[in-house]
């Protein structure tokens, strides 16, 4: 059986068809709308294009920036047009479906546990850091539960103190209208942020990370936030994702920067570079029937 994974961003929605082994079919790309009638019916076009790649009505998920609030089903996603609308129930209108809407970190780390570093794990973490910052834990393959919704929204807590004393760090205002928010450092833009702060100069975050004075300190600040992850979720498996998780030995160095600071003793997760996709985790979502 075919399946449909689509990945809603800010600037693209990607479609990708997958066949009866988890492969790719099929993919196809398209501008993100600024309106929101044209984002239902652009999501629409593509799972009407995907099925009939596949020849058939396939289980669709999809996988989105943002949160969605249980009690009210209004999404948050401030670079969407669905900010503030009721998405998940005119999504499953538009489709004349249930599609089951994950938040593409959570949907990522589905898939690193179903397909990815996670297979065998007893318990997986992700963390995702590209624009912003966030992650998903999985245990035993599947997705932890989750309360109000807002797990995994790693980027939203507060930077670790000694490293931003030990840095001068400056605490920024966050999206999320916090200040001083992880992601404003472990994230692209936080990536040249880090080097302004270090060199004075603004350049993008692959310049930024090249800069070894720039990708020691930034590194120093994410060996603590995994530190802190670790202490609160204790999982087998760290996976690393996101834009910025693919720049060359991340993972060695961050491993060595982890024992550094974690405690002496005790086994340290594995390290991982994320091979696998948001669209195949809400593909795979929607094949098993989770809920976002």
């Amino acid at each position: 059986m075919s399946a449909v994974g689509v990945d809603l961003g800010g600037t693209k929605i990607e479609a990708q068809v997958f066949g009866a082994d988890w492969s790719v079919i099929a993919r196809r790309r398209v501008d993100t709308p600024p309106d929101y009638t044209d984002l239902l019916a652009a999501i629409s076009g593509l799972v009407v294009w995907a099925e009939t790649v596949a020849g058939d009505m396939c289980p669709v998920g999809i996988a989105s920036a943002g949160a969605v609030n249980r009690a009210t089903g209004v999404m948050t996603a401030a670079n969407l047009a669905a900010h503030g609308k009721r998405f998940p129930a005119d999504l499953c209108a538009a489709l004349d479906r249930p599609v089951p809407l994950l938040n593409d970190a959570r949907a990522l780390t589905l898939a690193e546990a179903r397909f990815g570093a996670g297979v065998g794990a007893q318990s997986l973490l992700a963390v995702v850091m590209g624009t912003g910052m966030g992650g998903g834990v999985a245990i035993g393959g599947a997705l932890a539960p989750m309360f109000a919704g807002v797990g995994g929204e790693f980027g939203h807590m507060a930077l670790p103190a000694p490293v931003v004393a030990a840095l001068g760090l400056p605490l920024v205002p966050c999206g999320c209208g916090r200040t001083g928010c992880v992601e404003t450092i472990l994230s692209g833009p936080g990536l040249s942020r880090m080097a302004l702060h270090r060199t004075g100069e603004d350049v993008p975050p692959d310049v930024a990370i090249a800069d070894p004075d720039v990708r020691a300190d930034w590194i120093s600040v994410l060996a603590e936030v995994l530190f802190s992850l670790i202490l609160s979720h204790d999982p087998q498996v760290i996976v690393l994702g996101g834009g910025v998780s693919g720049s060359d030995g991340l993972v060695p160095d961050v491993a060595r920067a982890l024992a550094t600071v974690a405690w002496p003793g005790f086994a340290l997760p594995q390290l991982a570079v994320a091979t696998q996709g948001g669209a195949k985790g809400a593909a795979w979502a929607a094949v098993q029937g989770i809920a976002g």
